[in-house]
């Protein structure tokens, strides 16, 4: 992993990490997916629809096994080790994801603000439509965020922004504290499949609790 696949993004407040997850894996994810959609051999078991907020077409649980095999579990935990040595200076010694999961989303579906539980989240993508529509009406200095995943903390202050608007690219993922609020826009005018991928996890209670 070069220095500039590594990326922490940090106006002010919560540090989020950028990374590109390796071609490898995101290839044994989706061909894993793709086939199993494709057969319609989905089970109730591995649906998470019922427990999350987002209102999308799946939202697929990853099982432990395929974390490991497909190289997941070794993707976030050195992600995760390295990113809080850099920011705190000190190193894990646990790292337990609490659980992962896939999200299938298509046209004018979207995930409300929410957080999550654990200490440490993140979201990436797996696949993203070619094109993600646009506005209805003519907005020549507003940027189009359909499908956008967007980051938010605090309040809007005078040099101080308390978003960050993330467009989906493929193999790309951003870590963040669990408590970050972030919300996912829909996007319209294509029948392709946007496909992103989470997780919760956490690390060591002494050095994730900073009050003592």
């Amino acid at each position: 992993m070069s220095e500039e696949d590594f990326t922490i993004i940090k106006v002010f407040g919560p540090s989020v990490l950028k990374v590109k997850i390796p071609n490898d894996v995101v290839n044994y994810l989706n061909d894993y997916y793709d086939k199993i959609i494709d057969k319609n051999r989905l089970t109730n078991e591995m649906s998470l629809g019922k427990d999350l907020v987002g209102d999308v077409t799946q939202e697929l649980k990853l099982e432990k096994n395929l974390m490991e095999k497909s190289g997941w579990t070794k993707f976030l935990a050195t992600n995760v080790s390295k990113w809080i040595e850099k920011e705190v200076g000190k190193k894990i010694t646990k790292f337990t994801i609490l659980d992962s999961w896939v999200v299938r989303q298509f046209k004018n579906e979207y995930n409300p603000t929410h957080w999550h539980n654990g200490h440490i989240s993140g979201a990436g993508f797996l696949k993203v439509p070619k094109n993600l529509g646009g506005h209805f009406q003519k907005k020549p200095n507003k940027e189009y965020k359909g499908g956008n995943l967007q980051l938010i903390h605090g309040s809007r202050m005078f040099m101080s922004h308390s978003t960050i608007t993330i467009k989906p690219e493929v193999g790309v993922f951003y870590f963040f504290p669990n408590y970050l609020m972030h919300t996912v826009f829909p996007f319209k005018d294509t029948d392709e499949e946007r496909r992103s991928i989470s997780f919760n996890a956490k690390i060591d209670d002494e050095i994730y609790n900073v009050y003592g």
